[in-house]
């Protein structure tokens, strides 16, 4: 009997190399003796915001070399009108709202939901800093509830993405996490922290250092 493997999946909305493993965590997500915990960071979001305009060009550099790494694309359109815009912000406040509401209502859908977000950015030049944006995308993936919780806003919304971003937080810095993606897997009790690198090239070094391959 296989072992059930527990991995806890660090990241943020809105950062470019959790878009080029975006992949390999849909396939991990799917996989049936994985239980992947998704766990948004907030790292770009409220105080972690800041102007796209400062280091546009520095991000489209970088995203060009995840872009490689991956296969992940990055459009024209994402460079014109995400990077391009005058009053462009990397803040993924209103993102980190939608997933936190989609795992609220639909736990099993927190992928699917980041997935959309990701790609409506990268590829579709959308603007998902915009909760009315965002909230169609979810109503798109039939998320009706955790869209219409995004577009009030309520305050137990509000209080739910205080906690989880804080529980987050809490285990990167209990495990000397800088930065995301990252992963943390436990096996039988026995906790490791995994090279996530591995991601940008497919689920199957990830699956070997699980000895699911």
């Amino acid at each position: 009997m296989t072992q059930t493997v527990t991995l806890q999946y660090l990241f943020d909305p809105l950062c470019g190399w959790c878009y080029g493993a975006s992949g390999s965590i849909k396939a991990l997500a799917k996989h049936p003796a994985i239980d992947l915990q998704p766990m948004a960071t907030g790292l770009f979001a409220g105080t972690g915001a800041r102007p796209m305009k400062s280091f546009a060009a520095q991000a489209w550099a970088m995203d060009q070399r995840i872009g490689a790494l991956s296969g992940q694309p990055f459009s024209e359109d994402y460079r014109t009108k995400v990077l391009g815009a005058e009053d462009a912000l990397l803040d993924s406040t209103v993102a980190t709202r939608a997933v936190t509401a989609v795992s609220a209502s639909a736990p099993d859908r927190v992928i699917d939901a980041l997935v959309a977000i990701q790609s409506a950015r990268y590829y579709g030049g959308k603007d998902v800093t915009s909760a009315p944006v965002v909230a169609g995308l979810l109503t798109d993936l039939g998320l009706t509830e955790a869209s219409a919780r995004l577009v009030a806003l309520d305050e137990a919304l509000l209080q739910q993405v205080t906690t989880q971003t804080n529980a987050a937080r809490d285990v990167m810095n209990a495990y000397g996490l800088q930065g995301v993606p990252s992963l943390i897997a436990t096996i039988n009790g026995e906790l490791s922290i995994l090279d996530a690198s591995a991601l940008y090239s497919g689920p199957d070094a990830i699956l070997a250092a699980l000895k699911l391959a």
